[in-house]
């Protein structure tokens, strides 16, 4: 009886496997978020074109929180180095901004003049399909009256897409034959 109890225990262990990866990255892969040395003037837009943000992952910024802080911003504004306005403004010096939607994203310092030292990052994230959303479009920018929320707690769940449905269905087969198989053998 109590091998049926360890098998059943198992066997809802193996249920609850996930495939769920999503990576906390430091921005720039630098001690701190700060203006970019003369040693590698080009970290910030070097660095995102190495790596494939996903939905999940999350930014990491740390840096004094008494000589920096980080802002989203529109396209417009990072191109410009235009601090007013920003969609968001962490100041904390551990700034997490986690990925919930697909999109091009816009940060910078929100120190006046570190903006045009280069301490800017623009970030892409694909749809799980490897596209963009329309509103998102590398040549289009949030219109000047779109309401700025920060994206920080992402907007309302989705469903599941297409393509998560073969996982669940791979993971029911997956248990399924381990539970013939251990049932097989006792």
């Amino acid at each position: 009886m109590a091998v049926h109890g360890l098998l059943f225990a198992i066997m809802f262990f193996v249920s609850l496997q996930t495939n769920v990866f999503a990576y906390q990255y430091q921005v720039g892969n630098l001690q701190s978020w700060n203006v970019p040395t003369s040693k590698d003037p080009k970290v910030y837009a070097n660095w995102p074109k190495k790596l494939t943000f996903r939905i999940g992952d999350s930014l990491l910024f740390l840096y004094p929180p008494s000589e920096d802080s980080v802002i989203q911003v529109t396209k417009e504004s990072y191109n410009a180095c235009n601090l007013k306005d920003p969609i968001l403004f962490m100041n904390n010096g551990n700034s997490l901004f986690n990925i919930t939607t697909p999109g091009i994203f816009y940060f910078t310092s929100g120190v006046s003049g570190h903006c045009e030292k280069s301490q800017k990052l623009q970030i892409t994230v694909y749809a799980s399909d490897g596209s963009l959303p329309p509103s998102y479009s590398p040549s289009d920018a949030l219109d000047d009256n779109a309401p700025s929320y920060p994206t920080v707690f992402g907007g309302i769940p989705s469903g599941p897409s297409p393509s998560s449905s073969s996982t669940v269905k791979t993971s029911f087969l997956m248990f399924v034959a381990i539970g013939v198989l251990i049932f097989g053998v006792v």
